[in-house]
């Protein structure tokens, strides 16, 4: 099973690059942003954008640790609280049906956050949420099983 995206589905997700260009370079810590999208990736089980966002997250100076704790974040002493901010909304938002984004998560993000990086941050979740959705419903294979189905 080879995935690839058809050539018209290539102009449904122009909206959604363009999103991504505008989220990309909304000013906060890339090793946040990579972060976010690891965790939402996690919750969601795109093993692709899991993986790519581990490697861009190393390229940002990410260590080892901190992406095999990343799981855990919560009990590892290794992230910032405004770290733990952010992964507290990132899990709000990603499991929205769920947890009905608390109010408590709400409160702790602005104690780190000011309400401009909420946005910010607010829309890169969206926005990796929406990559999950669209690599998993295109079924994105990943890297390495691409070679071993290709063999």
């Amino acid at each position: 099973m080879k995935a690839r995206l058809n050539p018209i589905s290539f102009d449904a997700l122009k909206p959604m690059l363009v999103m991504s260009e505008g989220v990309e370079g909304n000013g906060l810590e890339k090793s946040l942003q990579e972060l976010v999208k690891m965790r939402a990736s996690q919750i969601n089980g795109c093993a692709y954008c899991l993986d790519m966002h581990s490697k861009d997250a190393r390229k940002h100076g990410e260590t080892e640790q901190r992406i095999y704790l990343l799981n855990g974040w919560r009990e590892s002493p290794l992230y910032s609280d405004r770290e733990r901010a952010a992964l507290a909304w990132t899990e709000a938002l990603t499991l929205v049906s769920q947890t009905h984004a608390p109010d408590s998560d709400y409160e702790a993000l602005k104690l780190h956050f000011t309400d401009e990086e909420i946005v910010k941050l607010t829309m890169l979740i969206v926005t990796i949420n929406g990559w999950n959705r669209i690599a998993i419903g295109f079924r994105s294979i990943h890297p390495v099983a691409k070679s071993s189905v290709a063999a």
